[in-house]
């Protein structure tokens, strides 16, 4: 935005600051779902290992799907504020991808698997994907050099 801002009148630098400002709550309320959802996915998964009845709680069964929503949300306002896509920019594209193959591996962890053995290797799965998803969030490659 610095070389677009430059050539910009300055009457309109008062939008430049909004814009940079829902930027910025944009990204934060993203990055917080981020992290209460990778938290709450690996207490349900230690309570999947103990077998535990918390997690047959309401409030265990509704608050993910709250927090997925709102991070899926802000996801897709930053792509129109970023002005990057899924399809057309390489790192969304593999963003998107292993976030399918995360909410899969999620879904076989805390309540589909059949057995034990299958919930632990999804649930061990959906956490490297998703340390994946970070990666390539935070290089914006879809390819980080870890692999």
């Amino acid at each position: 935005m610095g070389a677009a801002s430059a050539r910009l009148p300055a009457a309109a630098s008062p939008v430049i600051r909004a814009l940079n400002l829902l930027y910025l709550a944009l990204k934060t309320i993203h990055v917080s779902c981020v992290v209460m959802t990778i938290s709450l996915f690996l207490v349900r998964g230690f309570w999947m290992l103990q077998d535990s009845p918390r997690l047959q709680q309401r409030w265990v069964k509704i608050l993910p799907h709250v927090i997925d929503a709102t991070l899926l949300t802000s996801a897709i306002l930053l792509t129109f504020q970023i002005g990057q896509y899924p399809g057309v920019n390489g790192w969304l594209t593999a963003k998107v991808t292993a976030l399918l193959l995360y909410i899969g591996l999620g879904t076989l962890a805390i309540k589909r698997g059949r057995s034990k053995r299958v919930k632990v290797a999804a649930w061990l799965g959906a956490i490297l994907v998703f340390a994946y998803i970070v990666s390539v969030a935070l290089t914006r490659q879809p390819v980080p050099d870890w692999i």
